[in-house]
């Protein structure tokens, strides 16, 4: 069985966590706790936890500044195709979305296996499928809430995203 760390700390939408492999790069991430963490790495791990200082470093960070650059490792666990989704996922620039079909279209793919791709990334934020929309503009498909995935699709925009309502409400 592998070993990852983990280390969960405050945002301004509720407890985030971090998961690194041996040498720091990351393997998941998750709006929650260690078993929201857990359940988004599909092998079997042993999870420790540690300080993960550099990650954290880079996740407060982000949630401080929306111009924010990623410098973390990144070593998800995935087939081929969810790469390659998840690859095209980073393509998206800050502040702006792509739908499911846009995607699909430039994977040379249908728009249901983009959604399972999406779906099924382990790294929320760093990997941002949180910028994948619906075709008719609806924040959907976000496996941590629609409020979460307006709040960080405002801060990304450099909107007023802390002002949105209900989300103090829900979050914590």
């Amino acid at each position: 069985m592998k070993t990852c760390f983990y280390t969960t700390m405050d945002t301004p939408v509720g407890a985030f966590s971090i998961g690194a492999d041996g040498t720091g790069a990351l393997v998941a991430t998750a709006f929650g706790d260690r078993a929201a963490l857990a359940a988004r790495v599909a092998a079997e791990v042993r999870w420790e936890e540690a300080e993960l200082a550099a990650a954290r470093a880079e996740f407060a960070a982000y949630f401080a500044d929306a111009r924010h650059r990623w410098g973390v490792r990144l070593a998800p666990m995935g087939s081929a195709y969810q790469e390659r989704v998840w690859a095209a996922l980073r393509e998206i620039p800050r502040g702006e979305t792509r739908s499911y079909g846009e995607l699909a279209r430039a994977l040379g793919s249908s728009a249901r296996a983009v959604g399972r791709g999406n779906a099924t990334n382990p790294l929320c934020v760093v990997v941002p499928c949180h910028r994948v929309i619906g075709a008719d503009g609806s924040l959907t498909g976000f496996a941590f809430g629609t409020m979460i995935k307006q709040w960080l699709l405002a801060h990304e925009a450099g909107g007023r995203a802390g002002d949105l309502p209900g989300l103090n409400a829900r979050a914590r």
